[in-house]
């Protein structure tokens, strides 16, 4: 399906579960290649392109199967003066790496370096690695990395829908986090 119809069809189908939204809603909810701008708390789809959706049962069932899984957390994080600032606590699932920012709708070039370099980096190369994306649940910034990964060419994707709070909802144990630190091979982010 070509990426234009497929971006079509994902902001109607969105538009069939928010409620009528205008046309120029719509438009300026996805970028041209339909990554979610804005109001990124809000509901979801089902699915990510490139990616299988997994509930909190199933991703339990993949840490348990491939314990060299790699979570990934998108959660947003102030970035200021070239660095993030902590201004509110954040938890993530236990030996997840927070690669804080990359779940945006438009990212800048630095910022998507950012995302690159450390998937690269933390895959070791291998883009048959098992990656799996979160963030909240009813939350786009998940999805959005989830797709991203997919067009970098990452094969074994991932995207846990129900992210912090489906966790935190089954009982299961959260741990401090902090975002993957900026390393100078890195550009920093503007």
């Amino acid at each position: 399906m070509p990426r234009s119809l497929l971006t079509l069809l994902i902001a109607a189908l969105t538009g069939l579960a928010l409620g009528p939204v205008s046309a120029n809603e719509q438009a300026g909810l996805f970028s041209a290649d339909g990554y979610r701008q804005t109001q990124y708390r809000s509901p979801t789809p089902a699915t990510a392109e490139g990616a299988q959706t997994v509930d909190t049962a199933a991703l339990q069932r993949l840490l348990a199967e491939q314990p060299h899984t790699l979570l990934v957390d998108v959660y947003r994080r102030q970035w200021l003066a070239g660095q993030f600032i902590d201004n509110e606590a954040h938890a993530n699932l236990p030996g997840s790496v927070w690669l804080a920012n990359t779940g945006d709708g438009t990212l800048a070039p630095d910022w998507a370096n950012y995302f690159s370099a450390n998937l690269a980096r933390l895959s070791e190369g291998r883009m048959d690695r098992p990656l799996v994306f979160y963030c909240r649940s009813d939350c786009w910034l998940g999805w959005n990395a989830t797709r991203r990964a997919h067009a970098l060419g990452y094969t074994k994707l991932y995207w846990y829908r129900d992210g912090v709070d489906g966790w935190e909802q089954a009982g299961l144990p959260l741990h401090p986090a902090t975002p993957e630190p900026l390393r100078s091979t890195d550009q920093r982010p503007e």
